[in-house]
């Protein structure tokens, strides 16, 4: 206990600003990512063959930005982005540093689950929508978009907790968190225990993000 106690004394605020940053980033650069995540996915739904505006060049154009966006290593985007991180916020360090390259990481994953989430979406129910007269819009706003709810949920889980580990590599540039300190302190200094304690850091908060993903998509999913 007094090791603990006085483990926490010297290191405690640091770790605790550590995991507010962690949290911050994963979360700014969620929602970022979200917001061009959806648009995009929808489009690929509603331009791909059999959609309700079938599209083959921009599904074709869509579709080949998204796996390239995909198939780029995270830190070699990290240190790709720099100026235009730098252009945006101003700074490519810190929680704001990372945002940007977190964002455009995450964004086409994002497009593709929402894809896929919509894909899912009964075809029975579209082709009801269809023949009360409702337009594209009405369509993936009450029909694809409400229906595949609970999919999206669970979707922004995993991407939540994808974003939670792309930060650890941002810490290896000076992007903070708690990547940061387990490299600073427990891979550079050799402090085992710093180390330990952000690896149980970052179990703990992947563990409840997922469980409140699990938690919130049962209750909107009108399936159950």
């Amino acid at each position: 206990m007094d090791f603990l106690a006085s483990f926490f004394d010297q290191y405690g605020l640091l770790l605790a600003q550590g995991t507010g940053d962690t949290i911050v980033m994963s979360v700014a650069a969620t929602l970022f990512a979200y917001v061009i995540g959806i648009p995009l996915g929808v489009a690929l739904v509603v331009t791909a063959p059999g959609g309700l505006r079938p599209h083959r060049v921009l599904n074709a154009v869509l579709g080949w930005i998204t796996n390239i966006g995909r198939s780029v290593p995270f830190i070699i985007l990290l240190v790709v982005l720099i100026p235009v991180t730098r252009w945006i916020v101003g700074t490519s360090l810190g929680v704001p540093g990372a945002v940007v390259p977190l964002t455009v990481a995450a964004a086409p994953f994002v497009g593709r689950m929402v894809e896929q989430s919509l894909a899912e979406v009964d075809g029975g129910l579209v082709e009801a929508a269809q023949s009360f007269g409702a337009g594209v819009w009405q369509i993936v706003v009450k029909v694809f978009l409400r229906e595949s709810l609970p999919s999206l949920i669970r979707g922004a889980s995993i991407a939540f907790i994808t974003l939670f580990g792309y930060s650890a590599m941002a810490g290896m540039v000076g992007a903070g968190g708690l990547g940061d300190i387990a490299i600073r302190y427990g891979y550079q200094r050799y402090q085992g225990d710093v180390m330990v304690a952000a690896l149980i850091l970052c179990i703990v908060l992947v563990q409840v993000v997922q469980s409140l993903g699990n938690l919130l998509a049962r209750r909107v999913d009108k399936r159950r």
